[in-house]
């Protein structure tokens, strides 16, 4: 379910603007620019190997082109057209700015008209003719070690090599799939050998009741990892009797699902009851700012062991990652004896 705050320019795609169409292109992490290197000869210039000329990054003072009424017209066009930029969204072009890819020039667009401005970065040729947009990934270091779980509750095996972080809205239809995918069958099996983390991605454009509930599944964990995770089974499985009629009878719903929760499992009610007064949001909006770096902009999305998945995933392919996940941290292909039930 897409976040309504901007619109995901996360295609590779050569967008034609004049002259024939380019092919796809994709791309890695870019290197840092480096800085100009002053005082080399024409004669060690030469001697460079001709793969690290073309990937020098051309020089600061390098002259750039300005963008023509006409060019700024036909890129605001190609981009609304291929990626359908909503009408009440505004199309801004910075100044093209000297890059690292030979014959192009960094180009930044900024959406305008949703909750906060997006920039994006492109390319355009310096005749002006081609406009590139390229995908960057950090893979400088694995994924699952960018992700803040400290103090998040796990279901599972604690000591697992294989583990599933699920960014995860309580009032999300396709997050109630997936959670049901997740547990009513796939987990029995594979429980042993996986760990499980939910992180907070409230929808709160189109959730009224949902960061309300991550702040009381948040209150619940902070005391007792099992009462967040049977707080979240049945609101994940009961959506439209926590929702009620009204936001104010959702948010009493909740409330009250978090006491009968911190009775059965004897939490400190004080302390509890403290923590959903409060409805702190700080922790689930540093959860939602995690996950729009990462590129996340719907719910469920869902990494297993830094494998990215988005949408309620079928549960023969929920079986076949885990299978491989498994098999590649050199576990046991097949269910243990002792498989969670």
């Amino acid at each position: 379910m897409a976040r309504l705050s901007g619109v995901l320019l996360n295609v590779v795609l050569f967008l034609l603007l004049a002259g024939p169409a380019c092919p796809a292109q994709s791309a890695g992490e870019a290197p840092k620019k480096a800085a100009p290197v002053a005082g080399k000869s024409k004669a060690a210039a030469k001697s460079k190997p001709a793969a690290e000329k073309t990937a020098t990054a051309a020089k600061p003072d390098e002259k750039t082109a300005p963008l023509t009424a006409d060019v700024i017209h036909r890129i605001q066009t190609e981009i609304r057209t291929h990626y359908n930029v909503p009408q009440q969204m505004t199309i801004s072009l910075g100044d093209p700015k000297p890059g690292n890819v030979p014959g192009y020039d960094d180009l930044v667009v900024t959406l305008l008209g949703g909750s906060k401005p997006s920039n994006h970065d492109f390319l355009i040729s310096k005749d002006r003719k081609t406009l590139a947009h390229l995908d960057k990934y950090d893979v400088s270091q694995d994924l699952m070690s960018k992700l803040d779980l400290k103090g998040r509750p796990v279901r599972g095996n604690p000591e697992a090599k294989v583990m599933i972080v699920n960014f995860d809205d309580f009032q999300c239809p396709f997050c109630s799939r997936m959670h049901s995918t997740l547990f009513a069958n796939v987990f029995k099996e594979y429980g042993d050998r996986v760990k499980i983390v939910y992180k907070d991605y409230p929808l709160v454009e189109i959730h009224p009741w949902a960061m309300h509930a991550a702040i009381d599944g948040n209150c619940l964990g902070e005391q007792n990892g099992p009462a967040y995770w049977e707080f979240a089974d049945y609101v994940h499985a009961n959506q439209k009797q926590v929702a009620g009629k009204s936001r104010a009878e959702a948010f009493a719903n909740l409330d009250n699902l978090t006491k009968e929760q911190a009775q059965k499992y004897q939490l400190d009610q004080e302390k509890l009851q403290a923590c959903v007064q409060k409805q702190d949001e700080t922790a689930v909006r540093e959860s939602m700012s995690e996950a729009d770096k990462l590129g996340i902009d719907s719910t469920p999305t869902m990494f297993i062991n830094g494998e990215k998945f988005t949408g309620a995933v079928p549960e023969d392919q929920l079986r076949a990652v885990l299978d491989r996940a498994i098999a590649d941290s050199g576990q046991a292909a097949t269910a243990p004896a002792n498989a969670k039930k």
